[in-house]
């Protein structure tokens, strides 16, 4: 029993001491030999396409509305950015924590300022917004008339006709992505309905750029045919927190909340 005892605290001892190196590799610097391979220091084997300017990493113990405590993917001892004018503008998308990953744009004339931070960690998940259907306009109908007949339907077959229909925009941990919403495939019973939803781009794939969200999508079955070139969309990231999101696409904006 005493054997027992003792290979369960040697367990914790040395379980303990591996949480403390973990912690030690954001909480503080610690001087580092001159010469040194970054390869092997580096934390991912992440790289940045050509262009791409951003720097990716992990967010340390100090962040606050002021500074930024950086691990680089590249490796290394923590970078500290000063973050008060991006805090100011707004620029600041979804608040660090600890481990969470994030894309920083360093202001080219002051490597100690940070403009642009934006919390990768924070976008992955599944997104959600609701869309209403429009009548189905009867051929050579004036618009005008469309609207009267809208105007006159009565409230309770208003209200059946016009359910709103949940869409998501999914972005996978693996940097892949899903868009749910409207009907993949036509049927007949589409033609025959007096409404209709507005069709909903499939992306594929979602990466950051220059601190923009770039989403790729392919055709409906997921895959480019070929001689096809998938369709990218950039896309600038307005407000990020917790359950809201809102993002400004190249002709429109649209909002969502998180589904859990």
């Amino acid at each position: 029993m005493q054997q027992n005892l003792y290979v369960t605290m040697k367990k914790a001892f040395l379980y303990l001491f591996s949480t403390i190196l973990l912690m030690s590799a954001c909480g503080s610097k610690q001087q580092q030999p001159a010469i040194r391979d970054i390869a092997d220091d580096a934390i991912s084997l992440q790289k940045n396409l050509p262009g791409d300017s951003a720097l990716y990493g992990l967010a340390c113990d100090g962040c606050t509305d002021s500074v930024l405590v950086f691990l680089l993917y590249s490796g290394g001892d923590p970078d500290t950015f000063d973050i008060i004018n991006a805090f100011q503008q707004h620029h600041v998308y979804g608040r660090p924590r600890i481990g969470d990953e994030l894309a920083v744009i360093v202001n080219p004339e002051d490597r100690d300022e940070a403009l642009n931070v934006v919390n990768m960690e924070l976008l992955k998940g599944e997104w959600c917004y609701e869309v209403l259907p429009t009548l189905r306009a009867p051929e050579n109908m004036p618009r005008r008339m469309q609207r009267r007949m809208v105007e006159r339907m009565p409230d309770s077959l208003r209200q059946l006709m016009l359910t709103p229909r949940e869409y998501s925009l999914r972005l996978k941990r693996d940097y892949t992505a899903t868009a749910r919403g409207s009907m993949r495939r036509r049927t007949t019973t589409d033609d025959m309905s007096p409404v209709e939803y507005p069709s909903v781009k499939r992306y594929t794939d979602w990466y950051f750029f220059n601190g923009k969200l770039i989403l790729k999508a392919d055709t409906i079955a997921g895959f480019s045919q070929e001689g096809d070139v998938p369709e990218t969309d950039t896309v600038q990231i307005q407000l990020l927190t917790e359950d809201s999101l809102v993002l400004q696409f190249p002709t429109y904006t649209q909002g969502y909340y998180r589904k859990e």
